[in-house]
């Protein structure tokens, strides 16, 4: 699969070193639990993987909302009691939406959310996955499912307490309650909130300082930062040795030393 496509969920665009993922299906509010969704997503990670010339992905919604996350038409047919007997819905979800943290944990690029609207449930849970998440004064964040005598089956379990702490993923888990996006930049949930206008020229302008970088070691250090939430130190000393001594080797490197020893002898 290119990276530069369109699917009928996602719409992919290449600006240089920067894929520009939209999420292309407001008439659901970009819902995520329609399997063509997973699979559009899941195979986006796969292809920008193999493909070493991308730098860094930025991942937003069309529409008003970024992801309204499970599709409510089809909770009672995909998981519910019209889906069969209880265990199918534990493959349903596994072979399902389960997917995405692990495909978007596994992406070796940084990732940056621009956050253009309402990113409820599972579409919530997305924006934990991402490394840099930017919002738009519009966007409202949210975790829904208890709302709706559910729990979170995608992995908001994991990822919210460890980007807002566990208090906090506890009090949004438990109430269900909504926060803008001015408190979920107090919480730590979104690094910047920006005029709805500003959010993807702030969102490529930092996509371009990081995709100036030397790719090999941007993948590298993303697997060390990903890694480090859960390895223990000796662990990420030993794979930062390993990793360090490959970087040691690459062009890029030799060519920043050129650079910088040209620099000293002026």
């Amino acid at each position: 699969m290119p990276v530069q496509t369109m699917s009928p969920f996602l719409d992919i665009q290449r600006e240089g070193a920067i894929a520009v993922v939209t999420m292309n299906r407001p008439e659901t509010r970009n819902a995520l639990s329609d399997n063509d969704a997973v699979e559009a997503l899941v195979a986006m990670c796969e292809a920008v993987n193999r493909d070493h010339s991308v730098r860094v992905v930025v991942l937003t919604g069309a529409g008003p909302a970024f992801s309204s996350g499970g599709n409510l038409k089809s909770l009672r047919t995909t998981f519910g009691r019209e889906s069969g007997e209880p265990v199918m819905a534990r493959y349903a979800y596994r072979d399902g939406i389960q997917r995405l943290p692990l495909a978007l944990s596994n992406l070796e690029v940084p990732v940056i959310a621009a956050v253009n609207g309402p990113a409820l449930g599972a579409g919530n849970d997305l924006v934990c996955t991402c490394d840099i998440r930017i919002a738009s004064e519009q966007a409202i964040f949210a975790a829904t499912f208890v709302k709706l005598g559910l729990i979170p089956g995608d992995g908001g379990a994991w990822l919210l307490p460890r980007a807002v702490g566990m208090s906090r993923a506890a009090e949004l888990c438990f109430t269900g309650d909504t926060i803008d996006a001015a408190q979920a930049l107090e919480w730590g949930l979104v690094s910047r909130v920006v005029p709805p206008e500003a959010l993807m020229p702030t969102a490529m302008e930092l996509a371009q300082r990081i995709a100036a970088n030397p790719g090999h070691a941007l993948r590298m250090a993303k697997r060390l930062l990903k890694e480090g939430q859960h390895a223990r130190l000796d662990t990420i000393l030993e794979m930062s040795a390993g990793f360090q001594a490959l970087a040691h080797h690459t062009a890029d490197h030799e060519a920043a030393l050129d650079s910088y020893m040209a620099k000293l002898k002026r």
